[in-house]
């Protein structure tokens, strides 16, 4: 875990503000599908694309590159596996660490079908698991079903 420091993140309930979606995928073939997904959803949530884990945990973190952005909680971390400098399980067993992020929606997106990578993901904490489908018309169908069930239909827990 990193050093504590001031935490200027806003709770996951706040009132009229649209959460944006976290998306940390290092395949750059990948990520468009996902993001042309998000986008064809029609959701109102803006999308941050992030490459690898360490920078997605900066972002959630509000440091380093992303110190001085609006400190709002994602309304799901949509997580790939394998990635550099930090993989997906590094990310999500810090992510379930911190008191400020354990509640985050969390999905794992992988190519990986093997049960213990399936099983890690569960034991940390992970809200879905989804494998990626090789046919680029599902994987795309089953992001924007993920971003309209996580972004929309999902109610974070109360905070108070």
């Amino acid at each position: 875990m990193y050093p504590p420091q001031e935490d200027r993140r806003q709770p996951l309930t706040m009132p009229n503000t649209i959460r944006p979606i976290l998306l940390a995928e290092d395949n750059s073939l990948d990520a468009e599908l996902a993001l042309d997904a998000l986008r064809e959803a029609h959701l109102a949530n803006p999308v941050v694309h992030v490459r690898d884990g360490a920078e997605a945990l900066d972002w959630l973190c509000c440091r380093g590159a992303w110190a001085d952005r609006e400190c709002i909680d994602p309304a799901v971390v949509l997580l790939d596996m394998k990635m550099p400098r930090r993989d997906g399980l590094d990310v999500l067993r810090e992510i379930r660490a911190d008191p400020h992020l354990r509640c985050l929606p969390v999905v794992i997106l992988s190519s990986s079908r093997e049960d213990s990578d399936v099983a890690r993901s569960w034991d940390l904490g992970v809200n879905a698991y989804v494998v990626k489908p090789v046919d680029a018309r599902q994987f795309f169908e089953a992001v924007q079903l993920l971003g309209h069930f996580w972004a929309v239909l999902n109610e974070p827990p109360d905070e108070s």
